[in-house]
């Protein structure tokens, strides 16, 4: 499992701190927030993300059938609040083989959500958010519109603004993204200790543990 963070808009290495610079740096993107490396999806995790993250822990719940929690991440210096948050789930996807759902919230401008998308910017890009939206979610009882954001081909991806931070919604492969256009999702935050579920956890996806591509 990788040990160090990268950058959260390319997956490059980055320059830890020094006695020059407390700043983590890109060589491309320069000075970023790192990716830190992935958490396992255990109770433990869920919770140390619950203490530090700034952006909400969105779960869709209930899960798909046969989905389970398959990992988180974090975009936070060691010391300060995560500033993006992904929550992963794995499960049957609509045709068949395995699928991957990454759901990410991140603060404006630091592109993690974009970078799972395989986009080269920060953000979903010119024109988004024209037009008739392509899926609706809940988040905390409050309707989200999402629109699908181009992207790789093996992917589907969707966007939208809840809470004042963007909502990614990343599905592999690209028929998963039925889940999201026509599964009526609702999104808890997972935050909010009074959800108290039991929550299925499965084994960490290999989605979080590479370069996300």
């Amino acid at each position: 499992m990788r040990s160090v963070p990268i950058c959260p808009r390319c997956f490059g290495p980055l320059q830890a701190p020094n006695s020059w610079s407390s700043a983590w740096r890109c060589a491309e993107h320069g000075d970023v927030l790192p990716l830190q490396p992935p958490l396992r999806p255990t109770p433990e995790a869920l919770q140390h993300l619950r203490e530090r993250s700034e952006v909400p822990l969105w779960l869709p719940w209930p899960l798909p059938a046969d989905w389970m929690i398959s990992g988180f991440a974090e975009v936070a210096n060691e010391q300060g609040a995560a500033r993006a948050s992904v929550v992963a789930l794995s499960g049957p996807s609509v045709t068949y083989g395995p699928g991957d759902l990454l759901v990410v919230a991140e603060e404006p401008g630091v592109g993690l959500g974009a970078a799972y998308a395989g986009l080269s910017g920060p953000d979903p890009g010119p024109g988004f958010g024209q037009g008739t939206t392509h899926a609706k979610v809940h988040a905390m009882g409050h309707p989200v519109a999402l629109w699908w954001v181009e992207s790789a081909a093996d992917r589907a991806v969707y966007a939208g603004e809840a809470l004042g931070n963007w909502l990614w919604m990343v599905a592999w492969p690209a028929d998963a993204g039925c889940l999201i256009a026509l599964g009526q999702l609702s999104l808890l935050d997972l935050r909010d200790n009074g959800h108290e579920f039991d929550l299925p956890f499965g084994a960490l996806t290999t989605r979080l543990e590479t370069d996300g591509t």
